[in-house]
């Protein structure tokens, strides 16, 4: 390990001192990402009303990403400010978490860093989550009731169900259903009984009485009898 000597520090500083330049140079001219004007001013337009919306959408997705890049040039200019002071202190190349020196292969690397490698922040992985996702676990969030024993009526999942019927962007390739066999197997469920939960409640049928029943010989009554769940003696009784 290679501790810097009074010249490299010199040398250190004059780069970070460049680099702050630099970074406050850009800022300055294109008026922190053009961040200083309001979306109004920025494109010339009164109201946005007569505008299609997707040119709307292409002005906000632009603004988004002034701020991204405003953030992330704010942020490396803390950080060589942070690292100029501790040069002034004579702080400059110790770790602030361990207080073992850095090396000089790292400061050359990353001059405004102020933590040696086993201890740099950007290291440790962030366990913190949206607040939003507390609403979407389950799939469907709050809307999704099937884990409710006391419920077994449309919620939110069946009703994505009934959207999703009519397409989306997805293709058999882009299926987690391995076995699927085209585009009417893609949906979640797709395979779910359509208007009943129970195959005998797809064929037995009844008039408005009660007192009348009778079968209607469909495909689910078919297998319902190849699979041993029926007796045809009851049938014709």
């Amino acid at each position: 390990m290679t501790i810097p000597t009074a010249a490299e520090l010199a040398r250190l500083r004059n780069q970070l001192e460049a680099d702050k330049k630099d970074i406050e140079h850009t800022l300055y001219e294109n008026e922190h990402y053009g961040l200083q004007q309001s979306l109004r001013d920025s494109t010339g337009e009164l109201s946005p009303i007569d505008n299609h919306p997707g040119d709307l959408a292409t002005e906000v997705y632009d603004r988004a990403k002034d701020m991204a890049l405003l953030d992330q040039e704010e942020f490396h200019l803390s950080r060589i400010t942070a690292a100029l002071q501790a040069m002034d202190e004579g702080t400059y190349g110790t770790c602030l978490a361990c207080g073992d020196p850095i090396p000089l292969e790292r400061l050359e690397a990353v001059p405004d860093t102020l933590y040696c490698i086993d201890h740099s922040p950007r290291q440790q992985v962030s366990d913190d989550r949206p607040v939003e996702e507390a609403y979407l676990t389950p799939p469907f969030g709050r809307s999704s009731l099937d884990e409710r024993e006391d419920y077994n009526g449309f919620d939110g999942e069946d009703t994505w169900q009934i959207v999703e019927a009519w397409g989306n962007a997805d293709s058999p390739a882009m299926s987690e259903n391995r076995e699927v066999e085209g585009y009417d197997h893609l949906m979640i469920e797709a395979d779910e009984n359509d208007g009943y939960v129970e195959p005998i409640e797809s064929f037995l049928a009844t008039d408005i009485t009660g007192r009348h029943v009778s079968v209607v010989r469909n495909r689910e009554y078919q297998a319902y009898m190849e699979n041993g769940e029926g007796d045809h003696e009851l049938e014709e009784q």
